[in-house]
């Protein structure tokens, strides 16, 4: 039987029922802050959406005062997020549920590992969610602690149904907060600095990403054992972090930002530990008088500085003080610099005594005493160490070349580098990495620019950081738009300078990072020379023999569209891949995928399952932010069913049972894709950078003007000034086509390429709807279009259209309108569906549960810009503008 997908399993019923409980709590809370007009107001205004009477709801939208938009704004703010809420604490219910009884579903761990082929894959496994900064995530902090409040209460509603909790009190609770919900501050007033940011997203550690990851790996533990599947590797999941290191574009992100975010993470996982030894103390209250203890755990026990003679007997309570002790010890030396005599060195070091402690349990038949919450300590140590995720460093090869070349002036090696030819370059640097191992920057550090001195600062943290918490706090450090050789032997240089590379070894990896359409087919080339190089060979050596490169969804996708960006990421791979073979390496890849389609986003197991054959050796690393992040990690049960997912995927797709085409095997599909891309890119650059009047359309028909005011993050909306496509960052391109509905991004151009395709043979459909059934790739692709399409909506986007004032900019509206025709005819022709989203019943309904209301939110919008536009809508009203991007942001889910 094949398996189905858990999110089909909702219970409708009673995902309704709490709606409905938490929309009456809503408007009763509502009504306690308002006058009885304007609440009469809110409640005809629902009404209407309910009936989806957009005109007659848009005529009362238009006559609202100031006072009445702001009000109105946050109770349909507010209405989305109390549906994600009701929908989220289902999904949970039925993770629970499913494994509790040992029913399957798409992604379940159990259903991978019992059809492997090749047990050996699983001995070098690694899937590494990364929590990035990019800003999508439009709520406050104190919003996002009130929904993990309600979220928690509404799990109890089952038990109030059954008489378990009183339910006076329960609905009480939860009035309660969403009246504190309505009566706080929605969005942020001050822009989010660095430090808020770090803050932020580790809060996910103690909601959900500690104890979901100790269950997987508990979980993992017993499928190996059900498997007769003995292994060395323990840490098949770890995490990643770019916050605090990634400063490409964000001049806030500095050596100081890079060391709080190490030390954050450190204080966060020791508290963690520190807390559950005490828990294991007041827990294992064994007497030796009772049961006996190995000769290690007593000798541990002896080291104990409790002398209490209630202890005598209770060498295992000993033992864990012990512990303690020498962890708190360690906590101060690594957060505080305190010179402490008995301290762990390494977490080695604590998982060695913690593993004492074990082996006298299991020696002396307690293995009921392993499981649980010492299990769970065990597990996590091996995973998170004392640095909980390894954080990234990025910086644009811009920046590096810069400091470069004036180390090398400086140094009086060379005055004009960035004159130099590429092999000249390469030449240069590489004389300079083989025979001299003296740093460059051993002048004056006042004769430098702030630049150089701020890229040196943080490249310094990195090496202590490294020295202190270990090597897996910092792995690799990505270069944005590598584009030759010589970007990555640049950043060699500089991390050189700090005793971080050598001739003959390397303690991070150098990770390119491939951006646009261009750099992408020049990627094999480019790494193809680099790994030749003797010197590289060394450094791939010391990681092991791995090299990560990184793929750039964004960008590819903002300079050619959605089919071309696809296909030209998944032909990059296909090559970048046999550069493995060629040079006796495994190469593994970085996905740099967004929230939306247009970002490369979409779910994240079809992405993994659709990656080309040979893609996925061992490694795989994929970023995760803002509104995702509270999507799929908001609490502990969501957490494990999508970690979950991705190892399963990530093993399914190396175990390649899953795929019935492989396309290198089929050289005509890659001809056809070829002639499909080529057409969809032309008519999407058409569009974007050939006509006169996109470029006003996008800034007056979009909210980016807004979007840009907005305090979502500490990263400047665009590298260079507002008004440039080519220099506005990917993030608010497709937040901008998110809110006014259009989501170009995830669409433009698949319908004329696909429809040219078809007009030419009367047999080229059927060729197209087999690649469909059969190509997990393409059916990803078009499934991906028809979501974003889903969540399109062409009458809201005629009104953002009408903002702007010149005619002939309208027109590219319906230049946009006849394509978007075209691709849901072409895309429902293919696939033999009749409407979007029919084999996808949980989107479908989550989105009759919301669209109505953040429909509402846009027309609200619209009437606030052209306000404001017109002079009309006070500065101090502008955060209402911010209150309807948050909450048409939030009913969308995934909207940067």
């Amino acid at each position: 039987m094949q398996n189905t997908r858990l999110e089909s399993n909702v219970n409708e019923n009673i995902i309704q029922e709490e709606i409905q409980i938490l929309t009456e709590m809503l408007l009763k809370a509502t009504q306690k802050l308002i006058s009885e007009d304007t609440f009469e107001k809110i409640v005809e205004l629902k009404a209407l959406a309910d009936e989806k009477n957009y005109e007659k709801l848009n005529l009362i939208i238009k006559d609202l005062t100031q006072e009445e938009m702001e009000i109105v704004a946050n109770f349909f703010s507010i209405l989305p997020l109390l549906i994600n809420i009701a929908e989220d604490v289902d999904l949970a219910y039925e993770v629970n549920y499913k494994n509790n009884i040992g029913e399957s579903y798409v992604g379940k761990l159990s259903e991978s590992i019992k059809n492997i082929k090749d047990k050996n894959i699983l001995e070098n496994i690694n899937v590494v969610p990364v929590l990035t900064a990019h800003p999508t995530q439009v709520q406050r902090k104190t919003v996002l602690d009130l929904t993990e409040k309600l979220h928690s209460l509404l799990r109890k509603h089952r038990d109030v149904k059954n008489g378990l909790i009183n339910e006076r009190k329960w609905k009480n609770a939860i009035q309660k907060h969403i009246e504190i919900l309505t009566q706080s501050d929605i969005i942020r007033e001050k822009k989010l600095k660095v430090a808020n940011e770090i803050t932020n997203v580790l809060e996910y550690y103690n909601l959900s990403f500690i104890k979901a990851i100790a269950k997987l790996m508990t979980e993992y533990k017993l499928l190996l054992e059900e498997n007769n599947i003995e292994l060395k590797n323990e840490t098949p999941i770890t995490m990643g972090m770019w916050i605090g290191g990634d400063r490409d574009g964000n001049p806030f992100v500095t050596a100081e930002t890079l060391n709080l975010s190490a030390m954050k993470q450190c204080e966060l996982i020791t508290t963690y530990y520190i807390e559950k030894l005490n828990s294991l103390y007041r827990t294992f209250s064994m007497s030796s008088h009772v049961t006996k203890g190995s000769k290690e755990l007593e000798e541990l026990a002896n080291l104990s500085s409790d002398t209490s003679e209630y202890r005598e007997k209770e060498s295992y309570r000993r033992a864990i003080s012990h512990i303690k002790e020498k962890l708190e010890n360690t906590r101060e030396y690594l957060l505080q610099d305190k010179g402490v005599e008995d301290k762990y060195l390494t977490a080695d070091e604590f998982i060695a005594d913690l593993t004492i402690i074990e082996k006298s349990l299991l020696e002396n038949k307690g293995e009921i005493l392993v499981t649980g919450e010492f299990e769970e300590l065990l597990n996590v140590v091996k995973i998170f160490g004392f640095y909980l995720a390894s954080i990234d460093m990025r910086q644009d090869s811009s920046v590096y070349e810069a400091s470069v070349a004036e180390l090398l002036s400086s140094a009086n090696i060379e005055k004009d580098y960035s004159s130099l030819s590429e092999e000249e370059k390469c030449e240069l640097l590489l004389k300079q990495l083989k025979e001299d191992p003296r740093p460059l920057s051993i002048n004056d550090e006042n004769k430098q620019s702030e630049e150089l001195r701020k890229e040196l600062a943080i490249f310094r943290t990195a090496r202590k950081l490294k020295d202190k918490l270990g090597d897996n706090v910092i792995k690799q450090n990505i270069i944005s738009h590598t584009t030759s050789v010589s970007d990555l032997l640049e950043l060699a240089i500089m991390l050189k300078e700090v005793g971080l590379v050598g001739s003959d070894f390397a303690r991070l990896q150098l990770v390119p990072l491939f951006e646009t359409i261009e750099d992408l087919e020049n990627s094999y080339e480019v790494m193809d020379r680099y790994l030749s190089l003797d010197i590289v060979k060394k450094w791939v050596s010391d990681n092991r023999s791995y090299q990560e490169i990184m793929l750039g969804y964004s960008d590819s996708n903002k300079d050619g569209g959605y089919l071309s960006s696809g296909w030209s990421l998944y032909k990059a791979q296909q090559e970048l891949s046999s550069l493995g073979e060629k040079h006796n390496i495994k190469v593994t890849f970085f996905h740099g995928r967004g929230g939306t389609v247009g970002r490369g986003g979409g779910p994240s197991y079809d992405a993994i399952i659709s990656q080309p054959l040979g893609s996925v050796q061992d490694r795989i690393r994929l970023t995760e932010q803002g509104e995702i992040i509270a999507a799929k990690y908001g609490n502990s049960d969501a957490a494990y069913y999508n970690l979950e997912a991705l190892f399963s995927a990530v093993i399914q797709r190396m175990n390649a049972d899953k795929v019935n085409t492989d396309i290198r095997d089929i050289p005509e599909i890659q001809v056809i894709m070829d002639e499909i891309v080529d057409d969809s890119y032309n008519k999407y650059r058409e569009l974007v950078f050939e006509n006169p009047n996109f470029y006003n359309y996008f800034f007056e028909a979009t909210p980016i003007k807004e979007i840009s005011s907005l305090n979502i993050g500490s990263r400047p909306a665009s590298r260079k000034k507002i008004t440039d496509i080519g220099g506005l960052r990917a993030i608010p391109w497709v937040f901008s086509w998110s809110q006014s509905r259009i989501m170009l991004p995830g669409w433009y151009g698949v319908g004329t390429a696909f429809s040219n395709f078809i007009n030419k043979d009367k047999d080229n459909i059927e060729k197209l709807r087999k690649m469909y059934k059969e190509w997990p790739f393409f059916t990803s692709l078009l499934s991906n279009v028809d979501m974003v399409m889903s969540k399109s909506d062409m009458d809201i986007a005629k009104e953002y259209a009408n903002l702007c004032k010149e005619e002939e900019t309208k027109q590219v509206y319906e230049e946009i309108l006849r394509e978007w025709n075209l691709t849901k005819q072409v895309v429902l022709e293919i696939s033999e569906h009749k409407e979007f989203l029919e084999d996808n019943t949980y989107l479908t309904r989550s989105l009759e549960n919301r669209l109505q209301y953040f429909n509402t939110l846009n027309l609200i919008q619209l009437e606030l810009i052209k306000r404001s536009r017109e002079g009309k809508l006070p500065e101090s009203q502008i955060n209402t503008i911010h209150i309807t991007i948050n909450g048409v942001a939030t009913g969308l889910r995934n909207s940067g």
